[in-house]
């Protein structure tokens, strides 16, 4: 972190004084509603698309100002298929080089394009967020309010980019948390990646019952409906996913697999009270799955004092996605003189307390503040 006010600094700060100026590679759903969020925040968003007409409609729908690539641009965010994304990042980093932008991208899947790509200014990125629509006409700016997006930083990213990064996502009104690369990808393939393998599964079984009992799918009601939603998604982007993410993938699969073997023995075995055990704990996980605070009277302002040492931001962020800490705001204020300066992150009050122990179990010393 740099604390000279002198020196240049390795990212933008995206200050309001000026016009902040973004790059989306990919101009999809996922591109599109990007570049949609970032209008609404007052970015100038320059696209482009490796399919031909896909840039002019998303020009057309108001998503982007401009086609093409912006030198200049400060954030650039890479919207493509997960076999395209090293790639695709790689050339985005040469292209922003000249405004010296922060780049990040919206894969499913973050250790190959994480260990390939070692530029200070790339922060792998996931959006939990999309749509059963497809293409840019389904874009929506408002598409990631409330939802969780991941940054997986490295080693080598800039603590700066990181910051500036999460600033903007949060500007979205994105729960922006921060693991790295690998928990991550163990992760979704508990929470994105399974299910929707499950989902497909189901919903196959279905329909090749109903080939011998043609009413079976008139009588899918709300909660076929609802388990087998996300089934209806684009077959394509999940061949990339399975293929990327397989070792992951396959362990929750072959976990999910012993877990529906113990009910079967259960139901088989008319045991109601451990049926009853299973279903109390599903519905209790279910109900207990965390909220976004929105109101600042149930927020409260966490100021740590950090050294002037590479990962400190990466390291507190992370610290917090431990303690299960929604930041819903972050910034570095920098000291006029000395090696320190001070991160300043707005979180839940009511998890504050939990987050203030980890750090001094840490080494930190954090003080609170009320927001204004």
């Amino acid at each position: 972190m740099a604390t000279d006010p002198s020196a240049p600094e390795q990212v933008p700060s995206f200050g309001t004084g000026e016009v902040r100026r973004a790059q989306v590679v990919g101009t999809g759903l996922i591109g599109g509603s990007v570049a949609s969020a970032l209008r609404k925040s007052g970015w100038h968003v320059t696209g482009r698309d490796a399919v031909g007409g896909h840039a002019q409609r998303a020009l057309e729908l108001g998503c982007l100002d401009a086609i093409g690539t912006d030198s200049e641009a400060m954030f650039c965010v890479v919207a493509v298929p997960a076999a395209f994304l090293a790639g695709e990042v790689t050339r985005a980093l040469a292209d922003t080089a000249a405004g010296g932008a922060v780049v990040t991208d919206t894969g499913s899947v973050k250790t190959p394009v994480a260990r390939t790509i070692t530029d200070p200014r790339y922060v792998p990125g996931h959006p939990m967020a999309g749509s059963e629509q497809e293409g840019v006409e389904g874009a929506n700016p408002d598409m990631f309010v409330g939802a969780v997006w991941t940054l997986t930083p490295t080693e080598t990213t800039d603590d700066n980019a990181l910051r500036s990064c999460q600033t903007v996502l949060t500007g979205f009104g994105s729960d922006v948390v921060t693991m790295t690369p690998e928990r991550h990808d163990a992760l979704v393939a508990v929470v994105s990646h399974v299910p929707h393998l499950a989902a497909a599964s189901l919903m196959c079984l279905a329909d090749e019952r109903a080939l011998d009992d043609a009413p079976l799918l008139r009588l899918a009601a709300g909660g076929f409906r609802d388990m087998t939603r996300i089934a209806a998604g684009h077959p394509g982007i999940w061949l990339d996913i399975c293929g990327e993410n397989r070792d992951a993938i396959v362990d929750v699969l072959d976990e999910l697999s012993e877990r529906l073997t113990q009910m079967r023995e259960v139901v088989a075995g008319a045991d109601r009270e451990g049926l009853r055990a299973v279903l109390n704990q599903a519905r209790r996980a279910r109900t207990n799955l965390p909220s976004r605070y929105v109101r600042p009277q149930e927020l409260l302002e966490v100021r740590v004092p950090i050294p002037d040492r590479k990962g400190q931001i990466a390291a507190i962020t992370m610290l917090a996605a431990d303690c299960d800490v929604n930041v819903a705001d972050i910034e570095v204020a920098h000291s006029p003189e000395g090696t320190e300066g001070v991160l300043v992150l707005v979180v839940a009050r009511n998890e504050a307390q939990r987050f203030l122990a980890a750090l001094a179990g840490q080494g930190y010393h954090p003080t609170t503040r009320d927001l204004a």
